[in-house]
């Protein structure tokens, strides 16, 4: 779907010739009302908006941008980390429960042992591996490594059977059997015997963990529409969006409680613990070692690169590629030693796209030396033996393990699923199908709200957490909303009162909105901002102004109608955008590019910083309201200016993030529930005066921030049935502490 949104602006500039005029310039010339004409300057070009383009999808080109100097990445590093944690549904980071960790079953293997492991990472969710260790007695804890294995069939008791094992060794990419079977017990085995600790787990829905299958965690195609509701939700759906409940980031935090249990042996060494996986498990690999700071090595194998950043559901969600990509995120494990594969699939170019830009970075480091990229583009995707002697030189030489010959595999019995799995009579599986995903997302975000409520007292707390999180999930605060100019194309003239319409131009972003100013001949230097899902046309009733409209400006305010991103002709989008992709996954789209909510509280924010910063012209105060199914884009604007704008209006209609009912609705915004949906935007307006109209009592949250902030009487509720008389009201209380 192309927005016809700036098509109308370049039809209007064909009709009439566009005329650049300076708002100073503007506001000085409307203020002589005996003038009828503006003074015309150098005409100026409105640009294509840049949110009319493509939809980028996982199947695009993302290369990284090395940072200019070290100050550079430190702020782009610490932007991203942030970006990653948010969307993850990791900010702030979840209450650590007990992870009553069980250790039992161990065989002894000679030279090493494997034992079956599990334990919560969340109440009543289980993480399920094989520990593999040393048998050899050492005087001082030993190294240890991470190993998520990514999409092998059936993981950990993955065998790929004789045929296909011969054929790996005929090809040169195994030398046993074993290997050829298994690659990755190859590589437990092979870790243990240099000597570390090696943890393998599963991702959610393979081997041993079954409590969410593999149909949903990693095959989710269609949405449940029986999992849709703010009561019972499932993953994937409008409701999971909105709390940041995802895949990927279940299984990002499986991996932090995994590295939890690796620091409760007594054998391991937490300075030295190191992560690797391939594939899926290199998506793993590459996102833990970005976010924890933990892990000392990594070795994310055939995963990293500019090209395909990974077509699992789990690989991908809401928010954390946008404006990034796997070659970035893979770089924020600088300085620490990161090495990679890369074999005759997505990965085939990072020799020369990818790894570059890796080096160069890690240069500004001053320690090249700690990037390193093994390619072998003669193997199609794969961990096989030559791959993973890549990682056991790179293993060996930085978690000092002491090798002389890390990367001669021996032969090794192969262990299957009747040894290897966790589950028996005493050792009995736990509860899973649908059931048990939704009473886990419900009790996630219960303690999620619960923990996110004890910051409500701490204005500190309220800024570094909830703010933080807003201008996350909104991909702006109020630093960048950017330079902002106005062209107009249209004016009307009357002895009171001057129309102008014009586009708004944000050159910093790219992004562009038609707008109608009503200048009156009396400003008295306020204006107010009107939303409305009718855009500027809701400015009008009938053709004529609203009596709300026509009140602000008898009273001398500026009023300003916007057509937001999705507005054109009085009409707004019902759905939207979505990449091409026949899986119901919001991520798929979300993950790479900006929801239509957060579109449309930028071009708020452009009109907002327009009002604000033209010279000899700027406004003394500004209102911000929103009318009519438009109060939530107006709390969520008005929590990113902060003191930019001075009164805020919002009429909720019952509106609740909550209570979408698609995944392609206009409104949807990942993580606006997390943080206290429309109250929690709303809350976040303080202290600067707020009136909100609709609703039917004070929400607690919104009353104990402005208490917080010291604005307990900058809040005022009106729940007049009425709509008119509601907006009479708050245009009441705005125009008596404006005075």
């Amino acid at each position: 779907m192309k927005s016809p949104h700036l098509d109308r602006s370049q039809r209007l500039f064909q009709k009439t010739g566009a005329i650049s005029l300076c708002l100073p310039l503007v506001l000085a010339f409307f203020s002589n009302a005996s003038t009828s004409n503006a003074q015309e300057t150098e005409a100026m070009n409105v640009p294509e908006d840049v949110r009319n383009g493509n939809l980028v999808d996982l199947n695009g080109y993302f290369p990284m941008q090395p940072p200019s100097n070290m100050e550079a990445w430190k702020k782009r590093s610490a932007d991203l980390k942030t970006q990653l944690e948010v969307f993850l549904g990791l900010w702030p980071l979840p209450e650590k429960s007990a992870l009553n960790p069980v250790i039992h079953g161990r065989v002894d293997m000679g030279d090493y042992s494997v034992e079956k492991v599990y334990f919560e990472s969340f109440p009543g969710f289980y993480v399920t591996g094989n520990l593999y260790r040393p048998t050899a007695t050492y005087s001082e804890p030993r190294p240890a490594v991470l190993c998520p294995h990514g999409h092998w069939a059936n993981g950990r008791f993955m065998d790929e059977g004789v045929p296909s094992a011969k054929n790996s060794i005929q090809s040169g990419a195994e030398t046993t059997e074993e290997g050829g079977r298994n690659p990755l017990q190859a590589r437990c085995v092979q870790l243990a015997r240099l000597g570390a600790v090696v943890f393998h787990y599963d991702m959610i829905g393979y081997a041993d963990s079954q409590q969410i299958p593999s149909t949903i965690a990693h095959g989710f195609a269609k949405q449940r529409p029986e999992l849709i509701s703010a009561e019972k939700w499932g993953m994937f759906s409008p409701q999971a969006e909105s709390k940041l409940q995802n895949i990927m980031g279940l299984q990002t935090w499986n991996s932090i409680r995994a590295l939890d249990f690796l620091e409760t042996l007594p054998d391991v060494d937490p300075s030295r613990i190191g992560v690797t996986g391939a594939s899926g498990g290199g998506t793993q690999t590459f996102i833990l070692a970005a976010i924890d700071p933990r892990p000392a090595v990594a070795f994310p194998a055939v995963m990293v690169s500019t090209a395909m950043q990974g077509g699992c559901v789990c690989e991908n969600a809401s928010g954390v590629r946008v404006g990034t990509g796997n070659v970035e995120i893979a770089g924020l494990f600088a300085p620490k030693p990161l090495g990679m594969t890369a074999a005759n699939d997505w990965t085939v170019e990072m020799e020369t796209k990818g790894f570059p830009e890796l080096k160069s970075l890690y240069q500004t480091f001053g320690c090249p030396e700690h990037v390193h990229l093994s390619a072998h583009t003669e193997f199609g995707h794969n961990y096989n033996q030559v791959s993973r002697q890549a990682m056991y030189r790179w293993m060996n030489q930085w978690l000092k393990l002491g090798s002389e010959a890390p990367d001669i595999e021996r032969p090794f019995t192969r262990l299957e699923k009747p040894v290897l799995t966790v589950w028996n009579e005493t050792h009995q599986e736990p509860a899973a199908g649908v059931e048990f995903e939704t009473d886990l997302l419900k009790r996630m975000d219960q303690s999620s709200l619960a923990s996110l409520k004890q910051l409500w007292s701490s204005r500190e707390a309220i800024e570094n957490v909830y703010h933080k999180a807003l201008e996350t999930i909104l991909y702006r605060d109020k630093a960048s909303i950017g330079q902002t100019d106005w062209v107009l194309t249209k004016k009307i003239s009357s002895s009171s009162v001057i129309e102008m319409e014009g586009s708004i131009v944000n050159r910093t972003h790219g992004e562009v909105c038609q707008a109608l100013f009503l200048y009156p001949t009396d400003w008295n230097g306020k204006t107010a901002i009107w939303a409305s899902p009718n855009g500027a046309q809701g400015l009008k009733s009938q053709e004529k102004w609203l009596p709300e409209v026509e009140r602000l400006l008898s009273a001398g305010w500026t009023v300003v109608g916007v057509d937001l991103f999705g507005i054109e002709d009085g009409k707004a989008w019902t759905e939207s955008r979505k990449v091409n992709n026949p899986r119901e996954f919001a991520g798929y789209t979300l993950g790479y590019n900006q929801p239509l909510f957060a579109q449309r509280v930028h071009d708020l924010l452009s009109v907002l910083q327009l009002t604000r910063t033209y010279s000899k012209s700027q406004s003394k105060e500004v209102a911000m309201i929103g009318v009519a199914g438009a109060g939530h884009w107006v709390a969520a604007a008005g929590a990113i200016a902060g003191d930019m704008v001075d009164y805020v209006m919002i009429e909720t209609e019952g509106f609740r993030f909550d209570h979408l009912d698609s995944i392609n609705h206009p409104d949807l915004l990942p993580g606006a529930s997390k943080y206290g949906d429309l109250p929690g935007m709303i809350a976040m307006n303080a202290p600067h005066a707020t009136v909100v109209l609709g609703e039917t009592c004070p929400n607690p949250m919104v009353s104990q921030f402005f208490e917080t902030f010291s604005a307990s009487d900058q809040i005022r509720w009106i729940n007049e049935s009425d709509s008119a008389s509601r907006l009479d009201q708050g245009l009441d209380w705005i125009m008596e502490v404006s005075k």
